[in-house]
């Protein structure tokens, strides 16, 4: 399809007997956020590692913006625009914030780690670094140890980070998870926003952040997805009502 900006195509993986993804296909849209929902084992991380590279999968594909990527390692697909966010943070917690969202954008210049002790004093670097800061509302909070941050920031950086990339797609794994209710619909309202400049592949359990935000939704159960389509369609579907939602639909 040539409005998709990301599709994966028949994607099958397992782990000896396990198989944690059984033919799976979807698409992610311009301007769009794809929510992928499903209960704990449903395969979930398991796809967005092929999605994103850490895991090879034994059959299916993989394109980005109409580019086969499925053989093509995590850092090249960063390099061609494909963002990630992570369930378990990923920062390096003592150094600032400005130090990792600067090594963010080191990693998307390609340039190799050796130059990372002379990153910061790199105008072009730190400028990449403190607009991303400035879009999610850290730049106050740049000389601060990441680890002296609340969760709620660490999030809020961890998406900095990812923007320093000027991704095309943005694939995130559970960004609203140990957030309170004002964290969620802070982080909420910016990920709407940020949907028209990178569309979101979006994995979450918080149902109201999912209702609130998709577009489409796909119900992932056993490795295989079951459903796919807009909010009102999948909370209505019997389904998926019983495999997964119940009394949240």
């Amino acid at each position: 399809m040539t409005d998709t900006v990301l599709e994966v195509k028949d994607i099958c993986k397992s782990f000896g007997a396990l198989q944690a993804s059984r033919n799976i296909s979807l698409d992610l849209r311009p301007g769009e956020i794809h929510a992928i929902i499903g209960p704990n084992g449903a395969g979930k991380s398991t796809l967005i590692g092929q999605i994103c590279g850490t895991l090879r999968p034994d059959a299916g594909s993989v394109t980005l913006r109409g580019e086969d990527v499925t053989h093509l390692p995590t850092r090249a697909r960063a390099r061609k625009g494909l963002g990630r966010t992570f369930q378990i943070s990923s920062l390096a917690m003592e150094d600032t914030v400005l130090q990792n969202a600067v090594l963010g954008a080191l990693g998307a210049s390609g340039r190799p780690w050796r130059f990372r002790s002379t990153a910061l004093s790199d105008k072009a670097l730190r400028e990449t670094a403190e607009e991303a800061l400035t879009r999610v509302g850290l730049q106050d909070h740049a000389r601060h140890r990441t680890a002296e941050l609340s969760h709620g920031r660490r999030r809020q950086l961890e998406v900095a980070v990812a923007l320093t990339l000027k991704p095309k797609v943005l694939v995130m794994d559970e960004p609203m998870a140990g957030l309170g209710a004002e964290g969620s619909k802070l982080l909420t309202g910016f990920l709407d926003q940020l949907r028209h400049e990178a569309p979101i592949l979006l994995v979450e359990h918080d149902m109201d952040a999912v209702f609130s935000l998709a577009d489409r939704i796909s119900v992932l159960v056993y490795g295989e997805v079951i459903a796919t389509g807009s909010v009102d369609e999948i909370r209505a579907n019997p389904v998926v009502r019983e495999a997964y939602l119940g009394d949240e639909a």
